[in-house]
């Protein structure tokens, strides 16, 4: 029996405004694809991202151009061939996967998991703004053990100084998204050191960041934008002291897996993140970030509204994904 594909854009508001370096957006865009055979289905969320070249328009078509080879029954693996890493590819393999374990009664936990799935502590994002706004921010959640600041400015050490200040109790993660220049990086890394600063995400754009080789690291650097699959893993040794795994990135759970194996090889730390998008683009990369160093899976916390059923969030601590969700 061919399968059936559908596909489908949608739109999540955000509880307020979510602000980074490169913009602000007031709602999630995503796409969902679901794929059923034999009456079961299964569902793959993706979060089209501009900073890639991707569009809402330009993902759904990549989609559709797939649509022949999906009634075919293209495996996850073929599908790494047939597709490029990215958003397109994400939402296709983790459907993909959502419905091998429905036909098959195996949950997806139980083929890549050796050890019984467990609840997570995520980072909770807050917004880039003036220093004063953003300690407010951080005062409100001062209750949450990870906090992941977004900077990238003019003015980052004193935003670094009041967020610290208004959640001394918090671990922070800054997060600059390609926002620093070679002429500030070192002072800023120093004065984030200074300030008890947990780890700094993608501080340089993405290719121009081989001064993070020539430089001491006072606080351990992440890379994001500048790492999307394995292939990109070698070039980052000597430059990275982790990596952060986003399933819109490398283009589905299937390529994430060996990300994470090879990035542990090489002796990276592991993050497991997130674009702003509901509980069912979270609920495989749940799976994904057992057992990393850090978690970043905050979206569905961000949204005014998610799916139902979705993720259940105590404070940071996420669930495992109920399988009627995903998996």
């Amino acid at each position: 029996m061919a399968r059936v594909i559908s596909v489908e854009m949608e739109r999540f508001p955000i509880a307020g405004t979510f602000t980074i370096s490169r913009g602000s957006k007031t709602e999630a865009e995503v796409i969902t694809v679901t794929i059923a055979e034999a009456g079961r289905s299964g569902r793959g969320e993706c979060v089209p991202y501009k900073r890639y070249g991707e569009t809402m328009g330009g993902v759904y078509a990549a989609i559709e151009a797939m649509r022949d080879q999906i009634a075919g029954g293209i495996s996850r693996i073929a599908l790494l061939d047939a597709m490029p890493a990215g958003a397109a590819r994400n939402a296709i393999d983790c459907a993909l996967w959502d419905l091998e374990a429905k036909m098959t009664g195996i949950p997806v936990a139980d083929s890549i998991l050796a050890v019984p799935m467990w609840g997570l502590e995520t980072a909770y994002t807050l917004s880039l703004g003036e220093p004063e706004a953003m300690a407010a921010q951080a005062r409100a959640n001062a209750a949450r053990p990870l906090l992941k600041v977004k900077i990238g400015g003019d003015n980052d050490m004193a935003r670094i100084r009041a967020v610290t200040e208004a959640a001394p109790d918090s671990r922070i993660i800054l997060d600059a998204n390609e926002g620093w220049t070679d002429e500030n990086v070192e002072a800023n890394l120093a004065f984030a050191a200074q300030h008890g600063i947990t780890l700094v995400e993608q501080p340089l754009p993405a290719g121009k960041d081989d001064i993070l080789r020539r430089i001491v690291h006072p606080v351990p650097i992440c890379a994001d934008e500048s790492v999307h699959a394995a292939k990109d893993l070698d070039a980052l040794v000597g430059l990275y002291d982790a990596v952060n795994i986003k399933l819109d990135k490398s283009g589905g759970l299937t390529e994430a897996l060996k990300l994470r194996d090879r990035a542990r090889d090489l002796g990276f730390g592991i993050m497991v993140g997130c674009m702003v998008g509901t509980s069912l683009a979270m609920a495989p990369a749940v799976l994904l970030a057992q057992g990393a160093d850090f978690v970043d899976l905050d979206g569905p916390l961000l949204l005014a509204r998610d799916r139902e059923p979705g993720l259940v969030y105590q404070g940071s601590l996420v669930s495992p994904p109920d399988r009627e969700l995903w998996g």
